[in-house]
């Protein structure tokens, strides 16, 4: 097979493999994920999911200190988790070649926030490469490896939603080249950071990053398209192809280098068109860049924030929009909603029943912040949650409605355990929820430290959620079935009555990991009231019918049973011969 259709994503991960990477280290974010799941198949390569984006790049900075190449793979927003290391190791340098694989989210379509990981690069003083299509991602990727060892440098390759979740055709010809390890050599000089080192490497980074501009100046992975030149537009990554779509007659200068820039090469080009544009999403990087180069891009109204497409581009710049598929209106909206048979729904149940103000965290439970739930009340980052629940305390609250922190048990592992250690230490009495459900639902149904199994399917020990919360400091550490709702709610306020911090861990596993489902249940019509509490549950399973009364589709029922246990009705049965009624 000469070529094939590759997303972004698996494109990174082919790249990596053909340069020769043996280890990849990440934490699944989307858009990021499928690129180190790609990778861990590949044939001679080691790869896990570590706990945080900061443990992943220091193992893979320990794998390239040792001679292998290494990839680690994240989200924008694990960048900043990941910041401490980088900048240090861009100090160090690297022994074998160091890529770091970063996915942005422009447009926030599964993200807490906006970011623009090309400003990492002037930054930390690093290199940013941005493919702009499939086949450029396993073609820079493998550039990067190759610029990482030549300059010293970890490498930053940077991807947008668009361009990972996107296929292109990719050429497979070319053969993996030799993983052999290099020779480990000692150099406290090199990768022992205490200032008399650092401040050597720092001087040593500063010519590493002149070298690397004039690398950019003649780059290939740089590219002038000269057409009409009464319109030039500068763009990078993913821009390029909207820029090509909407505006086929136009110069482009195509950045593949966004850190360092190619200086001299931007002016010649500016000097050649008599309009200068940038089109970029997220911030203003490349436009700000241009500036201080006294190059002066026109302003055309570009949004400031959101995703780009053609037609937005064309409509800013006055042209024609190109053709595209009319969309479907008039069809019901569908709001995002736990899974029918989710065991967070019982934890949330209790928590609205004792009116809890509920700070939350990243996962498939962020969702308890909608109706009809509606039991959570903030979402910053991952592990927030846990400190934000003692601030909370801190300023009072909890008076009169008690204060909960609610947590999923991936979300723990990454960031949520030093939370717990400061509530513990400093004498907090809030209240903390872990949610394990076995597994990290939200990106995909990855492994993690909970879920007794690696990235690559080995068995292996699973944290003792219990035995954990215990030994740095909590005293009070329960475990209860979220399926067992009144043992839920009396779990929850017997908890927040106490006077101390406590740790109720809902256990139950993700209703998608259940292969054998439970037989489903039915609303007898001429029972039901139309009380509306089980349509309050927010199972995706259970609708209301004109009248009012409930109805539940059978067909995507699993049959947990929440809504027979808050049924006062006794009008949820279980279907079958005797049981053929409403909503079957």
């Amino acid at each position: 097979m000469s070529s094939t259709l590759l997303s972004g994503n698996e494109a990174v991960a082919r790249g990596a493999w053909e340069a020769g990477a043996s280890v990849g280290v990440g934490y699944p974010g989307t858009p990021s994920t499928q690129a180190l799941e790609v990778f861990a198949r590949m044939e001679g390569v080691y790869a896990e999911w570590a706990p945080n984006e900061k443990v992943a790049l220091e193992v893979a900075a320990g794998a390239s200190m040792g001679g292998a190449r290494a990839l680690v793979t994240m989200k924008h927003v694990g960048m900043n988790v990941a910041a401490d290391p980088l900048f240090t190791l861009a100090y160090t340098g690297v022994g074998a070649g160091l890529v770091i694989f970063v996915a942005d989210d422009p447009g926030m379509h599964s993200s807490q926030n906006e970011q623009d990981s090309r400003n990492w690069g002037p930054f930390a003083r690093v290199p940013v490469l941005e493919p702009a299509d499939s086949s450029e991602a396993l073609e820079f990727t493998r550039a990067a490896f190759e610029i990482s060892e030549r300059f010293d440098i970890p490498v930053i390759v940077r991807s947008t939603t668009r361009l990972s979740h996107s296929k292109g055709v990719v050429d497979l010809t070319r053969d993996r080249i030799s993983t052999e390890p290099r020779e480990y050599l000692k150099d406290i000089g090199k990768w022992v950071m205490m200032p008399a080192m650092a401040r050597a490497r720092r001087e040593a980074l500063d010519e590493r990053v002149r070298q690397m501009s004039e690398f950019a100046e003649d780059s290939q992975l740089n590219r002038i398209e000269m057409r009409d030149p009464t319109l030039g537009i500068v763009a990078s990554g993913v821009c390029y192809q909207y820029v090509r779509e909407a505006l086929p007659d136009a110069s482009v200068f195509k950045l593949g280098i966004s850190f360092p820039v190619p200086e001299k090469a931007l002016a010649a080009f500016a000097a050649q068109v008599d309009r200068l544009v940038v089109v970029e999403e997220a911030d203003a990087y490349l436009a700000s860049k241009l500036r201080s180069l006294g190059l002066d891009p026109e302003p055309v109204g570009l949004p400031a924030a959101g995703e780009l497409s053609p037609g937005i581009i064309a409509s800013a710049l006055g042209a024609e929009a190109p053709a595209t598929r009319n969309s479907v209106s008039g069809l019901p909206p569908r709001p995002p909603l736990m899974c029918p048979g989710c065991p967070h729904r019982g934890a949330y149940n209790a928590l609205r029943k004792v009116k809890a103000i509920v700070t939350g965290d990243i996962g498939c439970y962020t969702l308890g912040a909608l109706a009809p739930l509606a039991s959570m009340d903030s979402c910053v980052c991952m592990g927030a949650s846990i400190g934000m629940a003692h601030g909370m305390r801190l300023a009072g609250q909890g008076s009169d409605r008690p204060v909960a922190a609610v947590i999923g048990d991936s979300t723990f592992a990454h960031s949520g355990i030093t939370g717990l250690i400061d509530l513990a230490y400093n004498g907090s009495d809030a209240l903390v929820c872990i949610l394990d459900n076995r597994i990290t639902a939200m990106t995909g149904h990855q492994q993690n430290p909970v879920s007794g199994m690696t990235l690559q399917g080995r068995p292996t020990t699973e944290i003792d959620l219990e035995a954990l919360c215990r030994s740095v400091g909590v005293r009070r550490v329960r475990t209860v079935d979220p399926h067992d709702l009144a043992a839920a709610e009396q779990a929850v306020r017997e908890e927040v009555a106490a006077d101390e911090l406590s740790v109720i861990i809902f256990r139950a596993p993700c209703a998608l990991l259940i292969k054998d489902k439970e037989q489903p249940f039915a609303v007898d019509e001429e029972s039901c009231t139309a009380c509306g509490l089980c349509i309050r549950l927010g199972c995706p399973a259970i609708s209301k019918e004109q009248d009012g009364k409930a109805r539940i589709d059978t067909t995507i029922c699993v049959g947990c049973g929440d809504c027979v246990q808050v049924c006062r009705f006794s009008a949820i049965e279980l279907t079958g011969p005797a049981c053929d009624i409403g909503g079957v």
